[in-house]
């Protein structure tokens, strides 16, 4: 994600979920997995703001699409998601992001306002290997990696300092 696409600053936001759209048609496409209809609506939805939505969020916005789905139905989308790179799970939220570098191995590393709720993927390279290097001197070896840091975004920051 640019920097003038941080979720705290404006950008064109339409131009945000098209492109992850259009990212996961073509990265299910390389891998030969069917993006179904439901698949990508959901995606769209995850896609909709920078908040992470729960898995039940996504089914109440699905009902009122006019989906008859069920909580399988959406558990299974997310799951196809997460396995295709395209989402991520936010533990210590129980909810879903969409992925900001979808088709690349990457971890996750997600600065999460508590105020606004907005989620922020970051590319830090170097805390990733830190971790890596810190499990290495213990002689474990990591699979998966993700780091959730909670604080408050710039513009919460700003609203509460004009209170």
């Amino acid at each position: 994600m640019s920097p003038s696409a941080l979720p705290y600053r404006p950008h064109n936001h339409d131009a945000c979920v098209a492109q992850a759209l259009t990212e996961a048609r073509t990265i299910c496409q390389q891998h030969n997995a069917r993006l179904t209809p439901t698949r990508e609506r959901v995606l769209e939805l995850i896609w909709q703001s920078h908040k992470p939505l729960g898995a039940y969020d996504v089914l109440a916005v699905l009902a009122t699409d006019g989906h008859n789905a069920a909580p399988p139905t959406v558990y299974r989308a997310l799951d196809f998601l997460q396995q295709h790179g395209l989402v991520h799970r936010i533990a210590s939220l129980n909810a879903f992001v969409g992925c900001t570098h979808p088709g690349k191995n990457h971890h996750g590393l997600f600065l999460i306002c508590r105020c606004c709720g907005n989620v922020l993927e970051l590319t830090a390279p170097g805390v990733s290997d830190a971790v890596k290097n810190a499990a290495a001197v213990e002689a474990f070896q990591p699979d998966n990696m993700t780091i959730e840091v909670s604080g408050t975004c710039p513009g919460c920051a700003s609203d509460t300092a004009h209170d």
